[in-house]
């Protein structure tokens, strides 16, 4: 018996590496879309910011318009000046400054539950990676804890 205690050891920390390896893939791709969602939140709280700045600049209020290449052009918007906005599939609107105000802040308020979802998940797969890191160093040093535990009972398995 003695022979398969080492063997099942050597699997179980095996299990855990490959485990490990895709938890932290995992991890990096929630990462890279909070930076996503943290950049797209900033792009549209400034379009928001910038629509409601408008109504308080009067109708004398001249503006920079960015046309790209840190290149502008001088303009002006009047309060019936329409917006056009994009709504996805590269399907763009024109609406009232109102409305897309509101739509801006629905878009925010959708980006805001999205990144709290995503960063519920990366705490909950980081406490997984943690768990396992523990179990892999546990099991390196020949303490394998409670009799009969696997990876799986530490993290909630798969």
């Amino acid at each position: 018996m003695s022979a398969a205690a080492p063997e099942m050891t050597e699997q179980q920390v095996q299990e855990d590496l490959v485990r490990l390896d895709t938890y932290r893939g995992q991890l990096n791709a929630m990462l890279q879309q909070h930076q996503y969602l943290t950049a797209s939140r900033a792009d549209h709280l400034r379009a928001r910011e910038s629509l409601e700045g408008l109504d308080r600049l009067g109708d004398d209020g001249e503006l920079l318009i960015p046309i790209g290449g840190e290149t502008y052009v001088h303009g002006a918007a009047t309060p019936k000046t329409k917006v056009v906005i994009g709504m996805g599939s590269g399907l763009v609107v024109e609406l009232e400054r109102p409305k897309a105000i509101e739509i801006l802040a629905d878009r925010l308020g959708k980006i805001d539950r999205a990144t709290q979802d995503l960063e519920s998940q990366i705490r909950t797969l980081e406490e997984r990676v943690q768990l396992i890191s523990q179990r892999i160093d546990r099991l390196s040093r020949g303490d394998s804890g409670e009799p009969g535990a696997t990876a799986a009972d530490d993290v909630g398995g798969d």
